[in-house]
């Protein structure tokens, strides 16, 4: 009673773009990429209780050629904001990002000249998730929702965000020496 006792010869057609984005869907890679105490949520996600493994994203890549999927859990400092744009550039196309916690999303708690207001300063951001810090659930939840936008992706070319460093506001207020 398998699938290819129903198809007449054994042919299937389906779209070329259907079938690579379901590959995309079912074989997310994450990368191993935690600033602060959302990663410790984030490590949380792999256990079996909450089973990422059911979105083939049960093993994070160690490195950025071998990720499809940043997941920025914690808050982003000044000085860490130029390691996160070269490992982004560093990882192949299509490539996604999740902001986890409100310190990746909007900067948290912390409004000083240190921490960057929310990661999608740098980097473009797929999916939000609030909280402080989220629970697993709420990761997997992104993980959905990234996968209902990996669903409709297409094969057209993507637009580079291009982000120089004077665009950060954050990093100009350093430079002329004004304190929060």
């Amino acid at each position: 009673m398998g699938l290819e006792e129903r198809l007449p010869e054994g042919i299937l057609t389906a779209q070329l773009e259907s079938l690579v984005n379901w590959s995309r869907q079912n074989s997310t890679w994450p990368l191993l990429f935690g600033l602060a105490c959302c990663a410790m949520e984030m490590i949380a996600t792999t256990t079996a209780r909450y089973d990422i493994s059911r979105y083939g994203s049960e093993l994070f890549r160690a490195s950025p050629r071998q990720a499809d999927l940043m997941i920025v859990s914690g808050r982003v400092s000044n000085k860490m904001a130029p390691v996160i744009k070269r490992i982004y550039d560093q990882m192949p196309d299509p490539k996604w990002v999740i902001a986890m916690g409100i310190c990746a999303s909007a900067g948290g708690p912390f409004n000083n000249y240190a921490i960057i207001q929310g990661v999608d300063k740098l980097i473009p951001v797929d999916v939000y998730i609030s909280g402080c810090p989220p629970r697993p659930e709420s990761l997997l939840h992104a993980l959905d929702k990234l996968r209902e936008k990996q669903a409709r992706d297409t094969f057209r070319r993507r637009e580079p965000v291009v982000v120089v460093p004077e665009d950060i506001e954050s990093l100009d207020s350093l430079r002329n020496g004004q304190r929060a």
